[in-house]
């Protein structure tokens, strides 16, 4: 039977905004109040996944959330009307209305945590949605995010969905940003590889000292027992405080897998020769055989790559074996980076191309190409299992654009958040969306 790994792409919604709200990410925070364009920040998102469709990738599109977040700001005591909620929060919490309003949930990598069934007890393909509780802004995102991924995957026969671990620091959990897989073929028992930033009990693993660490190991070992994953077919690697406190604040930043191989830098990790012996020995016992691809620091420093997201890209297995690799506009751009790619390719190594997107309203809020994306390895059988309206095609591609282009805003700024026409307009356009993409009732004011 076929296995293919499907890339689920975040469509950005329509509140995209340059709020700063994410300490510890440099371009989050370095854009923080520019004036952000909407409708060129989905168009861009969008024709990624045309153009991954249109190379013979099976593509995939994930829907936006519901903001401004009136339930949330509610809950923090603002009252009234939808529009005295908002008018409300303007003026007396802006920063609070800010966060209600992210358009965080695009990168979709952190919206959960994926094991397919190949590597599950039960022979279903897992989902844990992600706390995200480290952040305000996107911690509230995950009661949607179920809501939508249950619609998307929604055969109980082949998928199975856990809520999100208890919302405490202890159990801080990033989803697939932290989460990658090994194997010799999506459809084989593989070796699933999760990174922390830091323990919470343990008092042996060290911290970082000026950014948090968002993932803990604790979290990473409850999914593992969700979703029913082999001791042999699991590694925990920590994440490199020192590169953490430099602006890596996922391992997405600093370190891509996918098949046989891991694209990593060399100070991503701490023990790295441990772990990468590890990785090897586990995956040969299913039949794999590891490969690490290492950018050393003299190349490429970290700085080099947390502005360029030279490691939020996008490596992907072609019919022949090798592997293309998506980067940002911003990876051409840097002179470093850029030599170091083209080396890369040259070499003849399993990393033989490297394509560019322009990505620009993502990056600069700061989420790339791996961002954007959530993977999830499906069989023949659960990917005609998957609801069929998330899969992209060139009639999809056409529905959405058109969609993007009756509804978005071509500039947003803060001032514009207090606007309560934005909620109505957010409203229709999702109300819209969940038509074209067959989701049913998934956002709570279509609920209530």
């Amino acid at each position: 039977m076929k296995s293919y790994e499907v890339n689920f792409d975040g469509l950005v919604g329509p509140t995209h905004n340059y709020g700063g709200l994410s300490y510890g990410n440099v371009a989050s925070q370095s854009n923080s109040q520019q004036s952000s364009n909407p409708k060129e920040a989905a168009l861009q998102g969008l024709a990624k996944m045309k153009a991954l469709m249109d190379m013979g990738f099976q593509q995939g599109v994930l829907a936006p959330q519901e903001r401004p977040d009136v339930a949330a700001l509610r809950r923090l005591g603002f009252a009234g009307s939808d529009a005295q909620v908002i008018q409300q929060a303007a003026k007396e919490a802006m920063p609070l209305l800010v966060a209600s309003c992210s358009a965080s949930s695009m990168w979709v990598a952190n919206a959960a945590t994926v094991s397919p069934s190949a590597d599950t007890a039960d022979g279903r393909v897992h989902f844990t949605a992600a706390n995200l509780n480290c952040k305000y802004h996107r911690s509230i995102e995950h009661p949607t995010t179920s809501r939508v991924l249950g619609a998307m995957f929604a055969n109980q026969q082949h998928f199975a969905h856990h809520a999100a671990l208890p919302a405490v620091a202890q159990f801080g959990d990033e989803g697939a940003a932290n989460h990658t897989r090994f194997c010799r073929a999506y459809g084989e028992a593989g070796v699933e590889f999760f990174v922390f930033g830091r323990s919470a009990f343990d008092t042996r693993y060290p911290a970082p000292q000026k950014y948090p660490a968002r993932q803990t190991l604790e979290a990473s070992q409850a999914v593992a027992r969700l979703h029913g994953l082999r001791e042999e077919g699991v590694v925990y690697a920590q994440q490199n405080p020192s590169v953490i406190d430099q602006g890596v604040f996922h391992n997405d930043v600093i370190a891509v897998g996918n098949g046989e191989v891991l694209f990593y830098h060399e100070d991503a990790f701490l023990e790295t020769n441990k772990m990468l012996a590890e990785l090897s020995s586990k995956l040969a016992k299913v039949g794999g055989k590891f490969q690490s691809v290492c950018v050393p620091r003299s190349a490429v420093t970290v700085d080099d790559a947390v502005r360029s997201y030279l490691f939020n890209s996008q490596l992907l297995s072609r019919p022949d074996g090798s592997m293309l690799l998506i980067v940002p506009e911003e990876c051409r751009s840097n002179e470093r980076v850029w030599h170091y790619l083209q080396g890369l390719t040259g070499a003849g190594g399993v990393i033989r191309e490297v394509k560019v997107f322009d990505l620009k309203q993502s990056m600069q809020n700061g989420g790339g190409p791996a961002c954007l994306r959530l993977r999830v390895a499906l069989n023949e059988t659960e990917l005609a299992a998957v609801n069929p309206g998330v899969i992209m095609t060139a009639p999809l591609y056409d529905s959405l654009t058109q969609w993007v282009e009756r509804h978005y805003r071509d500039r947003m700024t803060e001032n514009d958040l207090a606007d309560p026409q934005l909620l109505l307009e957010c409203r229709a356009a999702l109300d819209e969306l969940t038509q074209i993409l067959k989701l049913g009732a998934v956002y709570p004011f279509q609920i209530n």
